[in-house]
């Protein structure tokens, strides 16, 4: 972590969201399950909203890094001058890059990211489990 503030990676690429087409220089993407909510620590306000959350961060400087962290912090995403917000239904991310080595997280595990990533949300795909009596106090 500490080097990545020293001196933050950027990676070059392309990322469609529906017809539109951003060509970018970024430190980092951040593709959630919906939008995260402000004021608070990045978490989604609404987990049905049916909609994938795009954060760009184009910081070039440890300073800027830092700062984007910081605002991560506070949930103040859309203060920042250096993250780059967005929602849609699906996304394709492109890398523009001789290496292979980039790397994502994907639900808390390290994966190898392929050079070009099709990123779709399925609205009401994921059924929950809830006790009995949580789901009767709630149908009241």
């Amino acid at each position: 972590a500490w080097a990545a503030l020293k001196t933050p990676p950027a990676w070059k690429g392309t990322l469609t969201i529906g017809e539109a087409e951003i060509v970018t220089r970024a430190t980092g993407i951040g593709v959630t399950n919906n939008l995260f909510g402000e004021g608070h620590l990045p978490y989604a306000d609404n987990p049905a909203g049916g909609v994938l959350g795009i954060y760009i961060s184009v910081a070039r400087r440890r300073g800027e890094l830092v700062r984007v962290f910081f605002d991560m912090a506070r949930g103040k995403w859309r203060d920042s001058a250096h993250v780059e917000i967005h929602q849609a239904e699906s996304a394709r991310l492109k890398i523009h890059a001789a290496s292979s080595k980039y790397r994502a997280v994907m639900d808390g595990e390290l994966v190898q990211l392929e050079r070009e990533t099709e990123i779709a949300i399925h609205p009401g795909a994921l059924k929950v489990l809830v006790p009995s009596r949580v789901a009767r106090a709630e149908a009241a």
